[in-house]
């Protein structure tokens, strides 16, 4: 009668004892996706001068940023894919016991496109945003530039921008204006759309958040503080947070 012996566990052979293969393609997998969706960060064009003023008709904004385009957003340019750049400011009536609430918004579409057969860029304004295309906005004011670098700089610059008249502000209390400049891909046409989304070279994104100051007791027809100053030029202005 053949006598019982102790049951001995066979050496794993292959893989060491530890966390699974398929545990690991899968964290890896996870790290993959979460890279590939992540937001890119947008690249904010450099503040080069700024004025918020208060008259007693109106707020005034004039803005003038340093905007440089990546080289594939240019290739696109030239191209003859038309890019859409957003400005948009709102102003808010502070409130201690709520949320802050909106008095006025203004906002301003500014189509870049560039035409082979002239060699020129044109530059097409329109003070509405729509859901759709940037095609199917109105366009009020059209200007044609010999290059690229000159288009840019007038896309980057706002100068005495309306954005709230005195009745708008006629409650009282403390004001604040946000506003915002960027580059719009959601204009575009679908495929182009599908094409660049979370491309980093298409984030261009600017913003920020101002208290509007007491009326200016200066004359509202003021010249325009100097080009070669990137500070406002009286005490009206406001400091961007």
């Amino acid at each position: 009668m053949p006598g019982w012996t102790s049951a001995r566990p066979e050496p794993v052979r292959g893989h060491a004892v530890g966390v699974p293969v398929w545990l690991c393609w899968l964290a890896l997998g996870l790290l993959w996706w979460a890279l590939g969706a992540a937001p890119a960060l947008a690249r904010e064009p450099e503040l080069q001068q700024f004025q918020l003023r208060r008259t007693a008709d109106a707020v005034q904004l004039t803005v003038r940023l340093g905007l440089e385009l990546t080289p594939a957003v240019e290739d696109v340019l030239h191209r003859g894919v038309p890019l859409y750049f957003v400005w948009q400011a709102e102003v808010f009536r502070e409130r201690w016991y709520w949320t802050n609430k909106r008095v006025s918004r203004a906002t301003r579409v500014l189509r870049l496109a560039y035409q082979p057969l002239t060699r020129r860029w044109r530059l097409s304004v329109s003070n509405e945003v729509g859901g759709g295309a940037g095609a199917s906005l109105p366009y009020a004011l059209h200007q044609n530039h010999d290059s690229l670098e000159t288009a840019l700089a007038s896309i980057s610059r706002m100068t005495h921008w309306t954005v709230a008249n005195a009745v708008q502000l006629a409650d009282g209390g403390s004001h604040l204006v946000e506003w915002r400049f960027r580059l719009d891909p959601s204009l575009l046409p679908r495929p182009f759309q599908l094409g660049i989304a979370n491309q980093e070279d298409w984030v261009i994104d600017i913003r920020r958040e101002v208290e509007i100051p007491t009326p200016s007791a200066h004359d509202p027809k003021a010249a325009e503080p100097g080009e070669d100053s990137g500070e406002a030029a009286d005490e009206s202005s406001g400091a961007p947070r």
